[in-house]
């Protein structure tokens, strides 16, 4: 890879990685508008329209459609947090929200504003704030 430097013995396992580097993401939902750079991404994705839920937690009823998403339920009652903050004591359940966390240390805002160039630290903030824009509460 001439971004990283990684090396692949097969030339369409580069064309994939590389994809991490450009943000191309070929593979897209026909149910909504995600699209994604892995071909399993979208696999695992589809799963969240069919309903289809295989992944059943052994500590309640809830079930989920990816094994991801039941590894960070379980977390839940295990009361683990596997994701520690560089900065501080602070640690997380997700690494999502580790690295939301992170952003208030460093001051990365890499969500902005199209109508009034505000900037922000998670997508949350940023979906919240353009509702004040369209006057929608």
């Amino acid at each position: 890879c001439s971004h990283c430097d990684k090396a692949f013995s097969r030339k369409s396992h580069l064309i994939i990685h590389q994809n991490t580097h450009t943000g191309e993401k070929p593979y897209k939902c026909s149910q909504c508008d995600k699209a994604f750079s892995l071909k399993s991404h979208l696999i695992r994705h589809q799963k969240t329209h069919t309903g289809e839920k295989p992944y059943q937690c052994s500590q309640c009823d809830k079930a989920f459609s990816q094994r991801s998403t039941l590894t960070v339920h379980q977390r839940t009652h295990t009361g683990e947090n596997p994701y520690h903050c560089r900065f501080c004591d602070k640690a997380f359940s997700h690494n999502s929200s580790l690295k939301i966390h992170q952003r208030y240390h460093t001051g990365e805002k890499p969500y902005q504003c199209s109508q009034c160039a505000k900037a922000f630290t998670s997508k949350s903030e940023h979906t919240q704030h353009q509702k004040t824009h369209t006057a929608e509460k």
